[in-house]
């Protein structure tokens, strides 16, 4: 089996081209058979008929002296036969081969008949013509000795056939590897991207659908390389996350194997050991959401719901944060109704509501707007709390990052919340974003369509 491309294109191009001009040359050949015949005897039947109107016009002696020094007769053999088989020859053979002339032959042409005898289908090589002397009626056959113009004709076309199709060849020889040339760098930066080598250059310059190939796959090395460092930072994460509280457990753990530590040190430990399990437990349950989420394997419910009813609800719920620390909320909720998933949404509520508590001053206010258009409808949650930098916003929907990293032990949490925020509001073909200052607030902006599309 040829697993070569290039071998492949070679030996497609030379059977297509060599069977279709054999295919050619013998469908033409059949097609214009009769008319080229019918060319081809113009020249030896206007010789044959001159040769008759000398015997016709001038006396037999005359005739024979004059015939004899015809130029003509240096491409033609000319025999004259008589009722008894006998004939006369014109013309110097020089080695040429003669066609044999029957006796049945030469009775039709005494009977006043017209021969022509063909061998190769095309051209004629015996022509016989009645020929009136006055010695009565004789046989006169006439052939050529110079190929026919027919059998030059076939030569001719095999000749350029035959070069053409070398000269072909060779030219798709160098048009091919011109063609393979990309494939081949494209399989050699595949072939180093499996071995983790995102620093391919293919130098592809070309045009078409092998341009096309080569820009698609270079965004495809970017898109690798993205997610290779995504992956490399996700788990450096996770193990960063993870590795604090093993090691605040191992620690208080072995703290507790102590013989002399007093009741209430030893339920202080416990009580640490207990907090940071949970939140080992709550980035586990992160994570798994997040992936579920991502690969869409958790069914969106879409239900009809009044969204500016959802939000009070969610306030309400987690009113023990907010009033704890004196946080006063402002809300100009108009009546929404929307299709959407009510768990969903109702995660990404609670999500954004209790970070503007978390990073809001004691004292501050919170203030949260549902405006509605045609298509979409607009949900803001402002708070006045520390803010987020220029910096930290474009990095604020990735997964374990923290806007405040000096001050990360003060307000807790896994960095995952934002993250799962986004995932959900992107399934539900909506958008969110962020405007923020350090020091003046942050107000967060989700956009959501009426009608969430169900694919």
């Amino acid at each position: 089996m040829i697993k070569s491309l290039y071998t492949r294109v070679v030996l497609i191009f030379l059977v297509s081209v060599i069977g279709g001009t054999v295919i050619a040359f013998f469908v033409a050949t059949w097609v214009f058979k009769d008319k080229l015949n019918e060319n081809l005897h113009v020249a030896l039947s206007n010789f044959g008929q001159d040769f008759v109107r000398v015997y016709e016009t001038i006396p037999p002696s005359e005739a024979d002296s004059f015939v004899s020094g015809m130029k003509q007769l240096d491409s033609y053999h000319v025999r004259i036969f008589d009722k008894t088989g006998q004939f006369q020859s014109y013309g110097t053979l020089q080695g040429h081969h003669i066609a044999n002339v029957t006796m049945e032959q030469v009775n039709k042409v005494l009977r006043g008949e017209v021969v022509r005898v063909n061998t190769d289908g095309i051209s004629s090589i015996l022509l016989g013509l009645p020929l009136k002397t006055e010695m009565g009626t004789k046989a006169m056959f006439v052939e050529p000795l110079a190929p026919s113009s027919s059998t030059f004709l076939v030569k001719w076309i095999w000749s350029f056939v035959t070069y053409s199709l070398v000269t072909g060849s060779l030219l798709i020889l160098a048009a091919s590897m011109f063609l393979i040339r990309p494939i081949k760098r494209l399989t050699y930066a595949t072939r180093r991207i499996a071995a983790g080598d995102f620093n391919v250059k293919l130098n592809i310059k070309q045009s078409g659908e092998l341009g096309t190939l080569a820009r698609s796959f270079e965004e495809m090395i970017h898109d690798l390389q993205q997610l290779e460092q995504m992956r490399r930072e996700f788990v450096s994460n996770v193990s960063h996350e993870v590795q604090s509280p093993l090691t605040s457990i191992s620690g208080y753990a072995i703290a507790l194997k102590q013989v002399d530590i007093a009741p209430a040190e030893r339920g202080r430990y416990l009580d640490i050991i207990i907090a940071e399990a949970e939140r080992m437990s709550k980035m586990s349950d992160s994570l798994l959401k997040l992936s579920l989420l991502e690969s869409q394997s958790q069914q969106m419910r879409l239900v009809t719901l009044r969204l500016d009813e959802q939000i009070r609800r969610v306030i309400v719920a987690i009113q023990p944060q907010w009033s704890a620390r004196n946080i006063r909320f402002e809300l100009n909720l108009r009546p929404v109704t929307l299709t959407a998933d009510h768990d969903q949404l109702n995660q990404v509520w609670t999500n954004l509501l209790g970070n503007s508590i978390k990073f809001s001053t004691d004292g501050g206010t919170i203030i949260v707007s549902v405006k509605q258009d045609n298509k979409n409808v607009t949900v803001r949650i402002s708070d006045t709390g520390i803010g987020i930098s220029p910096e930290d916003q474009k990095r604020i929907f990735d997964r374990f990052f923290k806007a405040d990293r000096a001050h990360s032990r003060k307000y807790d949490g896994s960095g995952m919340g934002l993250a799962i925020v986004k995932q959900i509001v992107s399934l539900h073909r909506g958008d969110i974003r962020v405007e923020s200052e350090l020091g003046q607030g942050a107000s967060f902006i989700v956009t959501l369509p009426i009608t969430t599309p169900i694919e």
